[in-house]
């Protein structure tokens, strides 16, 4: 059989997965979807097994600019939407476009395996097998934690923030938080709320971003006024957030050893309001640990009950590791299409400064428009194939990112939305779904 008779098979249905199975139903186009867990939404269900999920979590871009296309947050959500909103919204989102109805919930996918003739196998956890042209693996990127060594001996608990919950388990505890990366933010706020005694330890100084600047969410000033050059950017933005802020050192904190925006931003508002009411205190890195004691580098110590790592995660890719490659950052052209495998795809891993569902939807709208003519055999397919195979685009915005694990791969999102909308554009392929009232049959457009 020819490889255009097989159809697609995307793999994970959090936001990242419905995005692909939107866009693909959007043209009519065969899929088969796939999910391990018993509904969608993918981390955003607490009670997905694995999930990182908190009971505190809220989302760090705002409503009005993290909708998918066609699909907005409604006005009645928070600026920035708490767990349960979210997941509400991935839900009602499946449920407008008919994606749920086409589920295999409780299924999960042990294994991808690529055929001689260009197809993929795809085996069930059950050992049930089925072949696809293509596969898009949506399984997310924050779901294998970053576990570092902290050196010596620490006698009380060590965990990661992957199995943290609510701030039940912090009460009556002396606790450390390591690292200060948004979730490690709003835990380590947590722990100043709900622990005896609670400490953040970062190797570095950062910039610490407030959630709403002039009673506005502050990404929504993004664009408002003349454009400016990045540099600029980072000075006028710099002096503001020092204005507001102060000096960190103040507070305990280092001070940043980097511009703005050169690593991925933290967005939050309550960890220095801890730390400037005595609720928490900021150390630097660890050095080591010593029974209960934890040693850090500016010769300080302190001791601890428990130990939460909030050091991120590795972009494993359990079911197709072999084809991803890197763990730490597939090599995947504008973070979506394997440059080695043809008919591999990947949503989800992008690493970049902005809110993540219309990127999302922007990457999924190219995949489909690129299996659609593919399937037709039109040349400005086979253009974009050796795009992917040989187009590296410079999608650093200008921005000299941090040396760490983290941003090797990252991308400055307005960058990355530009040159991706230049090629869509080129291919004729749309960056964004449309409303679930117009949908998409056999190329033509009719209203459900």
């Amino acid at each position: 059989m020819k490889e255009s008779e097989f159809d697609t098979c995307v793999i994970g249905a959090g936001p990242a997965g419905l995005a692909v199975a939107r866009a693909l139903g959007e043209r009519g186009l065969p899929y088969t979807h796939i999910e391990r867990h018993t509904g969608p939404g993918g981390l955003w269900d607490i009670d997905n097994p694995g999930s990182p999920m908190y009971e505190s979590a809220h989302f760090i871009s705002s409503k009005t600019l993290s909708g998918f296309g066609g699909w907005p947050m409604p006005e009645h959500f928070a600026d920035y939407p708490p767990r349960r909103q979210i997941l509400s919204y991935l839900t009602s989102f499946a449920d407008a476009y008919g994606l749920s109805e086409r589920i295999q919930f409780g299924t999960a996918v042990r294994d991808v395996a690529k055929n001689v003739d260009g197809t993929w196998t795809v085996t069930r956890a059950d050992g049930r097998t089925s072949r696809h042209a293509q596969v898009v693996v949506c399984t997310g990127s924050q779901w294998h934690p970053n576990i570092p060594e902290i050196p010596g001996d620490f006698s009380g608990e060590i965990r990661h923030t992957v199995g943290y919950r609510s701030s039940d388990e912090l009460r009556g505890k002396r606790v450390l938080v390591v690292g200060a990366g948004n979730s490690g933010c709003d835990i380590a706020c947590d722990a100043a709320r709900a622990a005896d005694h609670a400490e953040i330890s970062m190797r570095r100084g950062y910039w610490f971003i407030p959630k709403h600047l002039f009673g506005r969410p502050v990404d929504t000033l993004e664009g408002v006024g003349p454009r400016m050059p990045k540099w600029l950017e980072q000075r006028l933005f710099g002096t503001l957030l020092r204005i507001i802020n102060g000096d960190p050192t103040r507070l305990g904190l280092q001070k940043p050893d980097h511009k703005l925006f050169e690593t991925h931003p933290t967005v939050n508002s309550m960890l220095l309001h801890h730390l400037q009411h005595g609720d928490i205190t900021a150390r630097p890195g660890v050095l080591r640990a010593e029974g209960r004691t934890v040693h850090f580098t500016d010769g300080s110590s302190n001791d601890f009950d428990l130990i939460l790592l909030a050091t991120g995660y590795v972009h494993k890719v359990p079911v197709a590791q072999a084809y991803f490659g890197d763990e730490q950052h597939p090599d995947l052209y504008l973070s979506s299409f394997s440059r080695e495998h043809q008919g591999l795809f990947g949503v989800g891993f992008i690493e970049t400064n902005s809110g993540a569902y219309q990127l999302f939807d922007a990457q999924a709208q190219l995949i489909a428009g690129f299996v659609q003519d593919s399937r037709q055999g039109l040349p400005n397919a086979e253009r974009f194939a050796g795009m992917i195979r040989g187009d590296r685009p410079d999608l650093s915005g200008g921005l000299r990112f941090v040396d760490s694990p983290r941003h090797t791969g990252y991308v400055d999102s307005a960058a990355y939305t530009k040159y991706l909308t230049k090629v869509a554009a080129a291919m004729g392929w749309p960056t964004e779904g449309r409303p679930p009232a117009l949908r998409t049959l056999r190329g033509k457009e009719t209203v459900a």
